[in-house]
């Protein structure tokens, strides 16, 4: 019984374990997209995404009316990139919350978006991954935007 037990223990602490490593991979790709977004550098922005990424955000058009806004991932690329250098921006992120299953991951990543040094707004981001050959890639992405931002 006392083996059993043992075992049970053994093969719970090896889940677990990995679950969290795996949860700690997922993170790790998410912070590297954000370090090569911050440096404006596209090609290690596209070591951290799938070749297929989907692109979506939630807004409010000048009425105030909910808008889902898709845009293509070259598109937010090339606008990555052609940020001037004197121009500062930065995005915040507040916290992470991972689940993991198999080969597929979600991650919520509440943040502040700063331009100039300057607040400009506030959301969450939303990243699906995909497990592709061993190495997380982010296969999409959709992201809240407001002015008033929530408190954690």
């Amino acid at each position: 019984m006392k083996n059993v037990i043992f075992c049970i223990l053994i093969c719970t602490s090896i889940c677990s374990y990995s679950q969290t490593s795996e949860t700690d991979n997922v993170k790790a790709t998410i912070e590297h997209f954000f370090e090569a977004f911050h440096k404006q550098d596209s090609t290690l922005i596209l070591k951290t995404v799938h070749p297929e990424i989907k692109m979506q955000s939630i807004g409010k058009d000048k009425e105030g009316n909910s808008v889902l806004s898709t845009s293509e991932f070259k598109k937010f690329l090339n606008s990555i990139v052609s940020i001037p250098k004197e121009k500062t921006f930065k995005e915040e992120i507040l916290s992470y919350k991972i689940q993991v299953d198999g080969d597929m991951a979600h991650a919520w990543t509440p943040y502040k978006f700063y331009f100039d040094r300057n607040f400009s707004h506030c959301g969450v981001n939303s990243f699906q991954l995909f497990k592709d050959d061993g190495q997380w890639k982010i296969i999409y992405i959709i992201d809240t935007r407001r002015r008033e931002c929530m408190e954690e």
